[in-house]
């Protein structure tokens, strides 16, 4: 699903809008394991198999911060500002990790915007990002993104 807007004012006219759903995508230990290398964290939660049936999660699960990237993949394609120079990711207010994603799962993000700020040459949008887990009453990750567009 993807939603566009073409002005700050059209993004300010969504506040409190959700816009969707992402596809659903698989978590793969291949995924994890290419998320550890580039980061370096090596944890065994994360990448031995073996060792982690044996842990409190009874299989490997993704890093945190790997659900958390992830979140970038999607928010491009869902909220589109096509007519904006260019768009950077700017921070979070806040970033939380509810429920752990196990290898072999299936996540999906929903988003909503929540704010819509001026900012010298452009606009800057907050959205909240609700990264579910199928078959989870939990979500994986909540984070409020913040993202600026300059027009």
């Amino acid at each position: 699903m993807s939603t566009e807007f073409h002005s700050v004012d059209e993004l300010r006219a969504a506040i409190g809008t959700h816009l969707g759903y992402s596809d659903w995508l698989e978590i793969t230990q291949e995924r994890v394991n290419q998320f550890a290398d580039a980061t370096g964290d090596h944890q065994w939660i994360h990448v031995d198999p073996e060792r982690a049936r044996q842990g409190p999660f009874g299989t490997t699960i993704a890093h945190g911060y790997l659900t958390l990237s992830i979140t970038n993949r999607w928010l491009g394609s869902m909220l589109r500002v096509p007519a904006a120079k260019l768009g950077v990711n700017y921070g979070a207010n806040k970033v939380r990790f509810p429920a752990p994603v196990p290898v072999g799962s299936r996540i999906r993000m929903g988003v909503e915007i929540i704010a819509v700020d001026d900012v010298a040459g452009g606009g800057q949008v907050t959205t909240r990002n609700t990264v579910e887990l199928e078959g989870s009453d939990k979500p994986a990750c909540v984070v409020e993104a913040i993202s600026r567009f300059l027009f």
